[in-house]
């Protein structure tokens, strides 16, 4: 199966388990994959949307008529049982993800999670750390002209803590450490916009002090003077 860059990567990432939630499931590309090869018994596909649901569904019908897959109309964890081994929320910013993972009444952290936020990673990846979850893979790949950021992991064993640093925290361990191609060419670019903003001359001041700040740690990754 080719779903494209992005999917067949999230798809990639997923490991068995034996129920698994999509949710803002949108076509269900990724729940037919974790099907197809195996991976899970269990499926739940949710979505806000009724059309992106529906796209699910016909997908997915055969499984859903096998009572191996339930559709969930409804918003973040709305409908998914607390107790699914595996969660993917894909396409989602990163302050929508925490506040899915931290609903007071529907919230709660994945014994495996794969997340893909379209921005706020940094506040996701923060959140994630203080609330006891252990991040294995945190690292940026280029699919066209877009960047994403993808974060897997699971819930941290009794007395597991992991340690970053300020750049690791803004930008992610793995890619602080492995600087791979598309981590640092994502870098220069957010250096270029920087540059553009700081040169406004309607910026308060107290914004460039944090843009320039910003632009500091950056630079620092991108020459490898800063882990």
């Amino acid at each position: 199966m080719n779903y494209g860059k992005r999917i067949n990567l999230l798809c990639s990432l997923l490991q068995p388990s034996a129920t698994f939630a999509d949710v803002g499931c949108d076509h269900g590309y990724c729940s037919q994959y974790v099907l197809e090869k195996g991976l899970c018994e269990k499926v739940f596909v949710s979505d806000v949307s009724k059309g992106s649901l529906k796209k699910a569904e016909d997908l997915l019908s055969s499984y859903l008529q096998a009572g191996r897959v339930t559709s969930v109309l409804g918003d973040g964890f709305y409908g998914i049982p607390k107790d699914t081994e595996q969660v993917l929320i894909a396409g989602m910013g990163g302050q929508e993800i925490l506040k899915i993972l931290s609903h007071p009444k529907y919230g709660f952290i994945p014994a495996k999670f794969v997340f893909q936020p379209m921005h706020d990673t940094a506040k996701l990846r923060k959140f994630l750390l203080e609330q006891g979850a252990y991040i294995e893979r945190d690292f940026t790949f280029v699919d066209g002209r877009k960047y994403y950021d993808v974060l897997t992991g699971r819930k941290a064993k009794q007395g597991e803590e992991q340690s970053y640093t300020p750049a690791q925290l803004a930008f992610g361990k793995e890619n602080v450490l492995a600087r791979t191609a598309d981590f640092l060419s994502w870098l220069k670019k957010e250096i270029e916009k920087i540059d553009g903003y700081i040169a406004a001359p309607s910026l308060s001041e107290e914004s460039r002090v944090q843009l320039e700040s910003r632009r500091a740690l950056m630079e620092g990754v991108v020459k490898d003077e800063i882990k």
